[in-house]
């Protein structure tokens, strides 16, 4: 599906465009949009002006013709389209809004400055413009759309906090190291930050609530996933955040820490699934489920603190997490394991540590009763106080 959306987006890049522009001004065409606007366009069939020549390009703020004097509004869709030469862009505070596949496929260039007026960067604005490592975005801009900056080299980014939505896509691959989401986003789409696997650290401003629109589940997350943010290695979600979405850090394999707050009541299916370096996790004491195939092959997790407030966990939740050594669960009750399958491929020799006087339940219960070594603790702890060592 994605792939088909690509080369959809491809095909609308490439597409010719018929109409003529109305006037020249300097090295650039304009079509007329408005009784004093104009945007700036490039007539594929019988180009009388070709951008190829240029190596810098300035969008000015306002052009004169036949002595009427229009402000520069907008960038047309692939108006600087595959201008292989174009090393820079500077673009002018009349300008609010970027057309998709505006500068898509300028390999040259280097770096852009959008002004302050722009609010909007199209869909695959930037997409493939490789040699791309530095970009200002203006105080004004809201939205930057799907593959806007896709296979960019972009080395840092500052998303100002004018940005409310970031499309799917938008900085794919990119060669950042960190970044910082700003409380004023709203919207993050799946696969925004995916391949940027310089990506070691983000920052998510106090407040934020992020919407995954995967499976139209809109649960909040917040911060780095391998379908999102590939590569980061340490989250802290902020108390803003209620629930994790399904699959939100599927695949991220350099994930070793995450916390989660109390505030989190609900995390999706397979949210952790596959991630290999994360070693140890403490829940929320607000969640009441472990969905299915949560922390589905993360094989390097030894340890995990079950809040007495869960009282269910869904089917394969701890598939093969063959390193976990220590299960601390603090239900009086047995959570209920939808299937005998809640563990498979866990040592049966895992140490499970459960609240004094309830041994004899989970060893009886679905899922638990395959367990070969149970202790019992004081539940306001984390390490066993009271060793009861039983085996069924």
């Amino acid at each position: 599906m994605k792939k088909t959306i690509m080369l959809l987006l491809a095909a609308l890049c490439t597409a010719a465009t018929t109409l003529a522009y109305d006037f020249e001004f300097g090295d650039l065409c304009y079509t007329i949009t408005g009784e004093n606007t104009v945007e700036v366009t490039y007539e594929y069939e019988n180009s009388r002006v070709n951008y190829q020549h240029l190596t810098t390009a300035t969008i000015p703020a306002t052009v004169t013709n036949n002595g009427t004097t229009y402000s520069v509004t907008s960038i047309g869709s692939d108006a600087f389209y595959w201008c292989s030469s174009l090393k820079s862009v500077t673009i002018g505070n009349s300008v609010t809004s970027i057309g998709d596949c505006a500068f898509a496929h300028c390999s040259s260039l280097t770096s852009v400055t959008i002004g302050n007026s722009v609010t909007s960067i199209g869909w695959g604005a930037f997409e493939y413009c490789g040699s791309l490592k530095s970009v200002t975005i203006g105080n004004s801009v809201t939205c930057i759309e799907n593959m806007a900056f896709y296979g960019c080299s972009l080395t840092s980014i500052t998303i100002p906090n004018s940005v409310t939505s970031i499309g799917w896509d938008a900085f794919y691959g990119c060669d950042f190291t960190s970044i910082t989401i700003p409380n004023s986003v709203t919207s993050i789409e799946n696969d925004a930050f995916s391949g940027c696997s310089s990506l070691t650290s983000i920052v998510v401003e106090s407040g934020n609530t992020m919407y995954d629109s995967r499976e139209n589940c809109n649960a909040i997350i917040e911060t780095a996933t391998n379908t999102l943010i590939a590569g980061c290695q340490s989250t802290i979600i902020p108390n803003s955040v209620t629930s994790i979405g399904g699959a939100a850090f599927d695949y991220c394999s350099s994930l070793t820490s995450i916390t989660i707050p109390n505030s989190v009541t609900s995390i999706g299916s397979s949210a952790f699934y596959k991630c290999s370096a994360l070693t140890s996790i403490t829940l929320s004491n607000s969640l009441t489920r472990i969905e299915y195939g949560t922390f589905s092959g993360c094989t390097s997790l030894t340890s995990i603190t079950i809040p007495n407030s869960v009282t269910s966990i869904g089917n394969l939740a701890f598939q093969d997490c063959s390193s976990l050594a220590d299960i601390y669960c603090y239900a009086t009750t047995p959570p209920m394991c939808e299937t005998k399958y809640t563990f498979d491929g866990v040592s049966k020799n895992c140490n499970i540590y459960v609240p004094l006087g309830t041994v004899r339940a989970y060893q009886l219960a679905t899922g638990w009763r395959d367990f070969s070594y149970y202790y019992e603790i004081e539940v306001e702890t984390a390490f066993p106080t009271t060793e009861q060592d039983s085996q069924p």
